[in-house]
């Protein structure tokens, strides 16, 4: 359960296989590139939403979490600090960081285009969110800095909360989960704050190895801007050891009979603004078929997806067909 409770983080199976070993190269999931496309892209494929707006009414003190009857003041006033409570409870998760996508709480119900709306208009609502977001950060070690640019840092307990954290992965679905929430609530500092300080404990002060996999194939890619996406992983490139084995991004390539280098991105800069046009366009019919293949197409032609990648993740599509 614990695996999977906070689904909307791709596999859980393939999310919770980090290895801090990075001298073998490792290939891209295509189910998470699907996955994230998709979130990315809002939802292309979904075809009706629910018109409750539970999740706003549970965020304004209306209504308790379900099936546990608790309300939000419960959680913001007495469950920070509680380390036990917020990891062996797994009903919490879906209430406090809703999605427009399916969770493994059934009691909880998906996110509403129109309940985003009204969230971003509501005052009250939004300041319970971010009490919320930073009692998890508390839970991970963390602190929010700084409320306008969303910089996380160290808590004085961290030590003790990243080796939790590091031995806990299901927690890393529950960070994917808290990255996706963040951008439907349009926190998109927040989400680059958190992941770029994920990838400097990780790769540059190695205090959280474990995560370094996610925070590579699932929580950069939570980042909607290709622009701000790429500066994580130009900086997680320059730290990745050994950097021939960096999936993530492109490499430098020396251009011929010239000094300096130039990267993939600079050649194809104005093409991949077009292809990723084209490719919403492609699936504007709401098809699910049409966006798999779209996610599929951005694995193998992506400047953030080597092109022997993109070549293996075909291959698990032809093979394993459509989940």
């Amino acid at each position: 359960a614990k695996a999977e409770e906070a689904r909307g983080g791709g596999s859980g199976e393939d999310q919770n296989k980090d290895n801090l070993d990075t001298s073998f190269k490792r290939k891209r999931s295509y189910f998470a590139a699907r996955d994230l496309y998709m979130y990315r892209h809002g939802y292309p494929a979904k075809s009706r939403e629910n018109s409750g707006q539970v999740n706003l009414k549970f965020y304004m003190k209306e209504i308790p979490l379900k099936p546990d009857g608790i309300y939000i003041d419960d959680i913001l006033t007495t469950w920070k600090g509680d380390y036990d409570k917020l990891e062996n409870n797994h009903t919490y998760i879906q209430w406090l960081f809703p999605l427009r996508e399916p969770g493994l709480n059934w009691h909880a119900e998906e996110l509403t285009t129109e309940e985003i709306k009204e969230f971003l208009k509501t005052k009250k609502a939004k300041s319970n969110y971010l009490q919320g977001y930073e009692i998890m950060l508390d839970f991970f070690g963390m602190k929010l800095e700084d409320k306008n640019t969303g910089a996380v840092a160290r808590a004085s307990n961290w030590k003790e909360r990243f080796q939790h954290l590091n031995e806990s992965e299901h927690n890393y679905l529950r960070i994917t989960r808290i990255l996706k929430s963040l951008g439907e609530f349009k926190f998109e500092n927040f989400q680059i704050g958190l992941v770029h300080f994920l990838l400097y404990e990780a790769l540059v002060e190695e205090t959280l190895p474990n995560i370094l996999h996610s925070a590579l194939e699932y929580f950069v890619y939570t980042i909607k801007s290709r622009k701000e996406r790429r500066k994580l992983l130009r900086f997680a490139h320059q730290h990745y050891k050994p950097p021939e084995n960096f999936i993530w991004g492109p490499p430098k390539k020396e251009a011929s009979g010239a000094k300096g280098t130039i990267t993939r991105s600079s050649l194809l800069e104005k093409t991949l603004s077009a292809q990723e046009k084209t490719r919403c366009e492609a699936i504007s019919d709401k098809s699910r078929t049409n966006v798999e293949l779209a996610a599929g197409s951005e694995l193998a032609s992506s400047t953030e997806t080597s092109p022997e990648t993109g070549m293996h993740q075909k291959e698990q599509l032809t093979d394993k067909g459509n989940t």
